[in-house]
């Protein structure tokens, strides 16, 4: 797994090829393992591959036009349901101060970060975009209001390979038993 997790990189470009479909139900297998708090799974994945629907949401991500050459957008959702379940008319964005938002956001990152491990293990290349409004994204794809998209994770073969990027030293980062 280690190796994965070096050679994970945001790829921007990408191969214009079809991702298996054994490869995406590997990838999308990889998030229903995720483990989330109190078991809630509180994640849902909209799979995007018609060209006019990622020009949408590439649009819908202040037109970051590059989104387009990826041939999968995997749309990872975060349902607050899962915490509150009657909260039928609740609606979350950004500014939700209700706790249970932070809880599916960091549960539904666990199982991203899956996914991106898991397509990097599978030779394929994946970028995380967050960089969006839930007002501007949610009609894109008919996104209920008391849902919360947590990120757009493009998809395919890279069409480039990024250097490392430079890291922190463990000496930076890590603390033992206090600050």
């Amino acid at each position: 797994m280690i190796k994965a997790i070096e050679e994970r990189r945001s790829i921007r470009r990408y191969m214009d090829k079809q991702v298996e479909d054994e490869k995406l139900l590997q990838i999308l297998h990889s998030a229903r393992l995720a483990p989330s708090g109190s078991n809630t799974q509180p994640w849902q994945i909209i799979v995007v591959k018609e060209q006019r629907n990622r020009e949408k949401i590439a649009a819908a991500a202040y037109n970051q036009k590059w989104m387009v050459s990826a041939p999968v957008h995997l749309v990872c959702v975060a349902d607050i349901k899962s915490r509150l379940p009657k909260c039928d008319d609740l609606y979350i964005d950004e500014y939700s101060k209700e706790f249970e938002v932070k809880q599916i956001i960091r549960d539904t990152s666990i199982a991203i970060e899956h996914m991106a491990l898991v397509a990097t293990d599978l030779g394929l290349g994946t970028c995380w975009i967050a960089w969006f409004e839930q007002k501007d994204f949610r009609p894109v794809l008919n996104i209920p209001d008391d849902k919360y998209v947590v990120a757009v994770l493009t998809l395919g073969y890279p069409d480039e390979a990024p250097s490392p990027r430079p890291r922190k030293n463990l000496e930076e980062i890590v603390h033992y038993e206090k600050w």
